[in-house]
């Protein structure tokens, strides 16, 4: 198959949607299909293009078998919600160079489109129509949904304008794929036309992302000791997060050590609020190369997996994937009803707690420092094994992708 990828995050992004979309593509050209994508330079979590590309336009590279055309795009120093806006309709508007390209070129068999940004779904709808190809409307994150339930965003009609383009392009597509049961639920409940979903959950390579014993973790490399109680939290450090709550949390634990390692637009305000606040059992590391991942997965006693309440089933924490095949035992923030609260729940792969409440979390942490968290850790890596495997997942993908471009049923 000729298939086409368009999506503003892509490889070498090490988190987030970059690091899945990536993957997606190079596994699908590795069993032979014609793999090409439209995206732009690699800009997140750090929120400023990487050195490698700091000086390029319009061009194109071969990336492990997948053709990659990089667009050049607008990144502000600070994000804030208009200049965020101003970032999507960047890659939007110089994305069209390749898309013009594309309707002269041999026809694609299908158009998969990774949002958010939920604006994206408009140039492939728009060559979807000209060329008579299926095209994929792929969620991983639904981003109007959370601007409206977080205030990001407090125009109530330009809201449901958006939510209007929003639900004409999801109408549009032959297929709305998204990441977990509940965020499918959420898109089912916006009143689609049509009744083609597809679950195609995020993944991890099993394989590479193992237990480890914890002399392998890197606590000697970042400062600490093996007899230290590590809470750990890894990833993109956003405002939805909810991540200052481990201020107060770490005041009220001194014996605790917390640590946060990642980018993103959220660190820099975080790190002054840590500052002002005078505590010194919150350290800060930078975002670790993924040869490392495994390494630092090992190094905590439990991970933190936090989200607000508004955000519940809008997004599902990517890197949870990577707990769960390392055998971690994550502490997770979530309500009674979310995906993401379903998974840990029935699994027994990791310890809830009530989201947004300092108390909660304070108190679910102290529980973990007086329990035998093996149970957890080995739930964690058996649901990792069964439900999570990268190969189950993309095969199946290309099945339901086969089948969408050849008019059969999805499975």
């Amino acid at each position: 198959m000729r298939i086409l990828f368009y999506g503003i995050n892509y490889y070498p992004e090490l988190t987030g949607i970059g690091k899945y979309t990536g993957e997606a593509c190079q596994w699908l050209a590795k069993q032979g299909h014609q793999v090409e994508v439209i995206t732009t330079m690699p800009y997140y979590p750090a929120w400023q293009i990487s050195d490698a590309y700091k000086d390029k336009v319009w061009h194109t590279e071969l990336v492990d078998g997948v053709k990659v055309h990089r667009c050049p795009l607008y990144v502000p120093t600070k994000v804030t919600a208009l200049k965020r806006i101003l970032l999507e309709l960047s890659f939007v508007l110089t994305s069209l160079l390749y898309w013009v390209k594309a309707l002269f070129a041999q026809k694609f068999d299908a158009i998969v489109c990774i949002c958010p940004p939920f604006q994206l779904g408009l140039l492939p709808f728009l060559y979807s129509k000209i060329k008579g190809v299926p095209y994929i409307y792929h969620v991983q994150d639904l981003q109007i949904d959370i601007a409206h339930d977080m205030g990001m965003i407090k125009n109530q009609k330009l809201i449901g304008l958006l939510f209007s383009i929003e639900k004409f392009l999801m109408n549009k597509a032959a297929v709305v794929s998204s990441i977990s049961e509940g965020m499918l639920r959420k898109i089912h409940n916006k009143g689609l036309v049509h009744q083609k979903f597809l679950l195609f959950p995020n993944w991890v390579d099993t394989n590479t992302i193992k237990p480890l014993p914890i002399e392998a973790s890197l606590r000697k490399a970042l400062g600490y000791t093996e007899q230290d109680f590590i809470v750990q939290y890894a990833g993109t450090i956003a405002e939805k997060q909810g991540l200052e709550m481990i201020i107060d949390v770490a005041q009220a634990l001194p014996q605790i050590q917390f640590m946060i390692v990642g980018e993103g637009g959220y660190k820099q305000k975080l790190i002054e609020k840590v500052t002002l606040a005078g505590v010194q059992n919150i350290k800060f590391f930078p975002l670790q190369p993924y040869e490392k991942l495994v390494n630092l997965l090992a190094t905590g006693n439990i991970h933190l997996v936090l989200q607000k309440k508004t955000a519940s089933d809008l997004v599902l924490p990517s890197k949870l994937t990577g707990i769960l095949s390392a055998g971690a035992c994550a502490l997770v923030t979530a309500e009674a009803g979310t995906s993401l609260f379903d998974v840990i729940d029935k699994n027994q792969a990791g310890i809830l707690v009530e989201p947004e409440s300092v108390e909660a979390l304070k108190n679910g942490i102290e529980a973990a420092t007086k329990q035998d968290l093996s149970i957890y850790k080995k739930n964690a890596r058996v649901y990792a094994e069964k439900w999570l495997d990268r190969e189950q997942i993309m095969r199946n993908f290309e099945e339901n992708l086969r089948n969408l471009v050849t008019n059969k049923s999805l499975k």
